[in-house]
């Protein structure tokens, strides 16, 4: 997504935030909001065609098993919070479109006061790859992410 549409987003999760609060009750709010569930193979597929990959660039650039990796791209798995990070380097991810997908990964987010997850936020921000992050990683002491689980 551009930046323009993902800045878009988050106003609108503003807004949704400010209707929510300003309701009388839960079923107030959901009977207006038009709330819409998005599952991680939705995404994951909507990110692979916004920036142009085909499912080989993303298996080959995240590093993933491929046959995990189709499976993600079905539904049929859900990977770990690592190989949710692969993934989102996989498909040339901003660090916005990162954190949406580890949300619906099911994972916790890149968080700035962790060493790790910083490393990983700066390579995202500075456009370096799985590969380059793992460098990094590696050379700051930390844990690479095809070290991580499946």
């Amino acid at each position: 997504m551009s930046e323009e549409k993902e800045v878009g987003q988050v106003r609108l999760t503003a807004e949704l935030l400010e209707q929510l609060l300003a309701s009388a009750t839960p079923e107030q709010y959901l009977a207006r909001a038009n709330l819409e569930e998005r599952s991680l193979s939705e995404y994951a597929e909507t990110m692979r065609e916004l920036h142009g990959l085909k499912k080989s660039q993303v298996i080959r650039a995240s590093g993933l098993n491929p046959t995990f990796c189709y499976q993600i791209f079905e539904g049929s798995r859900r990977p770990g919070r690592d190989s949710a990070i692969m993934l989102a380097f996989g498909l040339g991810c901003s660090l916005v479109e990162t954190q949406r997908l580890l949300r619906l990964s099911g994972a916790s987010e890149l968080w700035s006061r962790n060493r790790r997850d910083a490393i990983i936020i700066f390579c995202l921000e500075h456009g370096m790859g799985r590969a380059q992050t793992d460098d990094e990683l590696w050379r700051l002491g930390e844990k690479t992410l095809l070290d991580g689980e499946a």
